[in-house]
């Protein structure tokens, strides 16, 4: 059913073409809290977790926890996990709370350690190109898990305890690492990984496990070695805060002409973006009070300055901030490239951002600087962006939750009304009381 006529309710009215000034606070990072929230599963003991944003992702796994026996309590942004009672959830209950999460393949570790069994529904997630879970469910195999299929999904079984493996990722995926470390942590032996990711939401979660009595070390070269202890403990720990939902205000901040600072986003995780974003005109300071502190961002005047970007893994451009920087760099003087070589079709939203004016091309040639893996397969992974030009309010139908907050921003920034479809399907997954923080922006926004 299209979702304009499904739910009419879950739609923002947008009226565009006022700065967005003020201040706005993030709290943990999305890309984080959740998997801490899994890596509970694994303690003998309660964990708390601070910082912790309200997003729907968050009540996804709340609401998973508490099928497989965790007791979880939310005290304003502190979680706290108690897992000494975990049992096996049913089939039916996981299908409920995990939704079309992809969160379920995560439970699969802790549990087989914990339970010797796990269940993981069809998954689903947002549709930005191919996510398979096959690597997932093969190192699961390495480790020495059991696989069955099913119509309503796949039951694992580990009938003995999991095995150290030696294994190599063909792309350093972020979720096939987290995968490989929290299911290595209690494993008998060590397993080495080799061409892990390294994002920082990676190394928060090392930390995470560290503290809770694993034995992880950091190598050279992307490799990433775990000694299997035979128990772990909870932990106590403030989650790094969410580097996406500041570059998504330091965009929409430069997009409006505007002014805004982000409380709780830090330099140290945003070292590319910040680059990228004085290379395109914007400005932005640095202030590093504890507990106050954040990062201020302002469109300084005069004309934006076009740039070639391409995406890549950590330390490179975060695929996550692609989206709002295109909204950007619409109103740059010049042609812009983008070549986007983590997910194959993460364009689809610039359909919307045309529509509202913007000149944006595709092309299925890596436009970029080095060829990439999507290149000569006919997917549209390259962007060239022309500008300045002039947006104009439309109707616009989110396809996923980054470039939802991308057609948020164009909304903003475009001259007369939108109506943008699918925000509570969406934005809410990723963006805590965004509403409230548009309005005290002095965004002018409301519901039907």
């Amino acid at each position: 059913m299209n979702d304009k006529a499904g739910a009419p309710e879950d739609v923002l009215i947008v009226h565009g073409g006022a700065p967005l000034e003020g201040e706005v606070t993030v709290r943990g990072a999305k890309n984080l809290v959740s998997k801490a929230m899994v890596a509970a599963l694994l303690g003998t003991t309660p964990s708390t977790l601070k910082s912790v944003p309200k997003i729907r992702d968050v009540e996804v796994v709340t609401g998973l926890l508490r099928v497989h026996g965790v007791e979880v309590d939310l005290d304003g942004d502190t979680l706290h996990m108690d897992p000494t009672r975990v049992e096996l959830a049913g089939t039916e209950e996981i299908n409920v709370h995990a939704g079309s999460s992809r969160i379920p393949i995560l439970f699969c570790g802790p549990l087989l350690h914990r339970l010797g069994k796990a269940f993981i529904p069809d998954l689903g997630g947002c549709n930005i190109g191919g996510r398979p879970i096959d690597f997932h469910i093969e190192a699961l195999r390495h480790f020495g898990a059991q696989v069955d299929k099913s119509a309503e999904g796949m039951h694992l079984s580990a009938p003995e305890r999991l095995k150290g493996i030696q294994y190599e990722l063909d792309y350093p995926s972020v979720g096939a690492t987290e995968q490989i470390l929290l299911t290595a942590v209690l494993a008998e032996g060590t397993t080495e990984l080799r061409n892990a990711a390294i994002e920082p939401e990676i190394m928060d979660l090392i930390a995470i496990l560290q503290q809770m009595g694993a034995i992880i070390q950091v190598h050279t070269n992307r490799v990433i070695e775990i000694v299997g202890v035979d128990e772990l403990h909870g932990y106590s720990h403030r989650a790094i805060p969410d580097r996406i939902e500041a570059a998504s205000w330091a965009s929409a901040a430069l997009a409006t002409r505007g002014d805004v600072f982000v409380k709780g986003a830090k330099q140290a995780d945003m070292m590319t973006f910040l680059n990228v974003y004085r290379s395109i005109g914007g400005e932005f300071t640095i202030d590093d009070t504890p507990d106050t502190g954040g990062i201020r961002f302002w469109h300084p005047g005069g004309e934006l300055k076009p740039v070639a970007l391409e995406t890549d893994v950590h330390p490179g451009l975060m695929t996550d901030w692609q989206q709002p920087i295109v909204v950007a760099l619409t109103q740059a003087n010049g042609l812009s490239i983008m070549h986007e070589t983590v997910y194959e079709s993460r364009f689809g939203y610039t359909r919307e951002l045309r529509q509202m004016g913007a000149n944006i091309e595709l092309y299925s040639q890596c436009l970029g600087g080095t060829p990439c893996r999507w290149g000569r397969r006919n997917f549209q992974h390259s962007a060239v962006i022309a500008g300045p030009t002039k947006l104009y309010g439309a109707d616009v139908q989110i396809p996923d939750l980054r470039a939802g907050f991308s057609h948020l921003i164009a909304a903003l920034a475009a001259e007369g009304t939108s109506r943008i479809y699918g925000v509570d399907r969406f934005i809410t997954r990723g963006y805590e009381d965004f509403e409230a923080k548009l309005s005290g922006l002095g965004a002018n926004v409301e519901r039907p």
